[in-house]
């Protein structure tokens, strides 16, 4: 069911759009940021505060679980109280948080300023995507501005690699976490001055919803990452994973008799905002195993500092982008379900080529090539998944659209970071005293499993998001008189 009332839309023209959108990219690209600006800086970080490899993996997983769990929530705060509010309420946390895990000295600090880090994240992320869809009008402002936002997501994540590279070698990995704290700061500043204000919904908050979504997918990943040190028939991954899966049945089931619920599922009546939200979660889920375990690859296995395997990400970032900045031109030109196909197709092929480095692998053949493909997939994939997740949904359904997307978005890379390690924990041990060979085959374990997911999203977008596209593509075709006495699609 749909909120008894809906926010006030933001007028039809943004009377800064520039600033508007430079604050918007800007915020996303900095909690986007941290998703890896840690990757590169593992081995440092894991020597300097001692960590464990479960430690090591939580660092992460307490981000993207906080972030993924508690978006949902965040989407329905910016409906309920003003998503400029919440917006500038979610950077205030944020920066903090980096802060804290900037002056982090154990590893439970660590972790736990992530944890608080993923809540500011769960804040900013779903109002930065409702406030954009609310602040351009539909056409081609807001499918250039939303094409930004998509490139956003592909590139912040591949430079944060070389961010995050650069400053472990040049001064510590902290200073990945406290780069945030100006940028939060004046984008606290600039977002009262420049973004409107929306109007308040009438409704109450979805508390059940919330617990049951994040404490069901927290169990869930808690129980994959066990597995990979206990094994799947430890007594503690049965007993999470089964708890996580009774949880998130619960939290289905709480949606469907809710109110006001923070999951609308009238939301998956559109096959291509289900195959998106789907296909999200998979590329994502094997996008961040290749982050995880590539840059590991580089400094243990290549012998490169962080600074160099920061730089080594490079050829995807460049390739990345350009294709982004291409990709608006592209889809007024077809449907973007085919550049959509094309892009997951070109990462699967990246990420198998990847996937048969070993230790007699030389950077440019075995790392830049693969790297070239999965770059230029990404650009093509991400805006296409971010438009189609959002689709078809009015403004007063903004937010719970916005903060749906996101949700598969962090959740994937939550579960897909546990699924990569577990992949990596089944591969064979090498002989004694050959670490990087034994790195070496945990990498290609942990990429081949991040394969077969990529696969999977290949074949739902061909299930689910190509035919309805090509449909609505037809129908919008169809002369206006005709279409009249058609009966239209149902949503």
């Amino acid at each position: 069911m749909k909120p008894a009332s809906a926010p006030t839309a933001l007028p039809a023209a943004p009377a800064r759009p520039a600033a508007i959108l430079a604050i918007i990219l800007a915020s996303y690209f900095m909690i986007l940021l941290d998703n890896s600006v840690i990757f590169t800086a593992l081995p440092n970080l894991q020597e300097d505060v001692r960590l464990t490899t479960v430690e090591l993996t939580w660092v992460q997983d307490a981000y993207v679980l906080v972030f993924g769990g508690l978006l949902l929530l965040g989407a329905r705060a910016g409906d309920l109280l003003g998503r400029r509010r919440v917006f500038v309420f979610g950077l205030v946390v944020f920066s903090i948080a980096s802060l804290l895990i900037g002056l982090a000295p154990s590893a439970g600090w660590a972790i736990a300023g992530r944890a608080v880090q993923g809540v500011g994240a769960a804040i900013v992320a779903p109002a930065s995507l409702s406030l954009l869809t609310a602040s351009f009008p539909e056409g081609r402002e807001r499918t250039r501005a939303v094409a930004l936002y998509g490139a956003t997501a592909g590139i912040g994540a591949s430079l944060g690699l070389v961010i995050g590279g650069a400053l472990a070698h040049w001064i510590s990995w902290r200073a990945g976490f406290f780069v945030n704290v100006p940028i939060g700061a004046a984008m606290i500043v600039l977002a009262p001055r420049f973004l409107r204000e929306t109007g308040r919904a009438t409704g109450r908050f979805d508390i059940a919803g919330a617990l049951t979504a994040t404490l069901g997918a927290g169990a869930l990943v808690f129980g994959i990452i066990n597995a990979a040190e206990a094994g799947w028939d430890s007594p503690l991954t049965l007993s999470t994973v089964s708890v996580g899966v009774v949880l998130l049945i619960a939290f289905v089931l709480i949606e469907r008799k809710a109110a006001q619920p923070i999951m609308p599922l009238w939301l998956f009546a559109s096959r291509r905002r289900t195959g998106a939200y789907l296909a999200r979660f998979l590329y994502l889920g094997a996008m961040i195993g290749f982050f995880f375990f590539t840059t590991q690859f580089m400094q243990e296995v290549l012998g490169l500092d962080p600074l160099q395997a920061g730089i080594g990400f490079l050829p995807m970032t460049a390739v990345n982008f350009a294709v982004a900045m291409a990709n608006p031109r592209i889809t007024r030109r077809m449907p973007g379900s085919i550049p959509l196909l094309a892009g997951i197709l070109l990462t699967l092929a990246g990420m198998a080529w990847l996937s048969r480095a070993g230790i007699d692998s030389s950077y440019l053949p075995g790392v830049a090539v693969p790297m070239v493909l999965i770059g230029t997939g990404q650009g093509l994939a991400f805006a296409p998944l971010t438009s189609f997740g959002i689709t078809g949904a009015p403004a007063a359904d903004a937010g719970a659209a916005s903060g749906l997307l996101n949700t598969f978005h962090q959740i994937g890379t939550c579960l897909g970071l546990a699924v990569a390690v577990a992949a990596a924990a089944t591969a064979p041990t090498a002989p004694s005293g050959l670490a990087a060979a034994h790195l070496a085959a945990h990498v290609s374990a942990a990429l081949t499993a991040g394969s077969v997911l990529l696969l999977l999203a290949l074949a739902v977008t061909a299930a689910l998001i190509l035919p309805a596209d090509l449909a609505a593509r037809r129908t919008e075709k169809r002369p206006t008189a005709a279409r009249t006495t058609q009966p239209q699609p149902a949503r």
